[in-house]
């Protein structure tokens, strides 16, 4: 089956950055396994393939826009859902070493025949909460990026995501709609996670706008973060 990925082609040409045939198809197969998948399980409410194209695939991947994905680094994905950003990224950065996470087990079955079927090397999943895995030695502030879709509050975000950051790396939370209050109140804990927002980029994709916050880590996180399962949601540090 045949998709038409011109309006992806075109937005990311406007940055510098371009699709291989190869690309493409795997674009095309994750579509389609995405679909089905959907059948049976709740993965996305967004279907139509102009759709998944904008607010996925594309969102995903315009991180690389504003920072260098070229490189060889290491990346995890919190809370990666159907596998964004994290499978979009890896198709277009295919020398980016990343690790899907997620709490919902079922979704991972889905991410494993997608990274078989799209043939992705260096990616790794991996089931539990943030809360518990950022307190493992192997993913404990071992990654040069993390990013995060997932909808949360940057205060209790920044408790998720900065402990897995190594210093001098950073974590990128993607937002939509206004942020100026969130990003307020979230400075005190960006500081006490040991990070701090070093800049957003907020811009236009097709149809609507969105922001990228960039947290830079400056020193290791205290051991006492995150707490405890539940608790960055329920009580976020203030």
């Amino acid at each position: 089956m045949n998709f038409n990925f011109d309006s992806l082609e075109h937005e990311l040409s406007a940055f510098g950055l371009s699709l291989t045939e190869q690309m493409k198809d795997q674009f095309s197969l994750y579509y389609q396994l995405l679909i089905t998948w959907n059948k049976s399980m709740n993965l996305t409410s967004i279907t139509e393939f102009s759709e998944v194209v904008e607010k996925h695939f594309l969102d995903s991947v315009i991180l690389g826009a504003y920072m260098d994905l070229k490189k060889d680094m290491s990346l995890i994905d919190i809370g990666t859902g159907a596998g964004f950003p994290g499978v979009p990224l890896k198709i277009v950065f295919p020398n980016l070493n990343i690790v899907l996470a997620d709490s919902l087990k079922k979704r991972l079955h889905f991410l494993e025949e997608v990274i078989s079927s799209l043939e992705l090397k260096d990616m790794k999943i991996v089931h539990g909460r943030a809360e518990d895995l950022a307190r493992e030695s192997q993913y404990r502030e071992q990654f040069d990026l993390c990013v995060s879709r997932a909808v949360a509050n940057l205060t209790s975000l920044s408790e998720y995501c900065l402990p897995f950051v190594k210093t001098g790396g950073y974590f990128v939370s993607y937002k939509s709609g206004d942020t100026e209050e969130e990003v307020q109140n979230a400075q005190k804990a960006i500081q006490l996670l040991g990070g701090e927002l070093e800049r957003e980029e907020k811009f236009q994709l097709i149809t609507y706008k969105r922001s990228l916050l960039f947290l830079k880590k400056l020193h290791p996180t205290d051991k006492k973060y995150p707490r405890k399962a539940g608790t960055p949601t329920k009580q976020p540090l203030s």
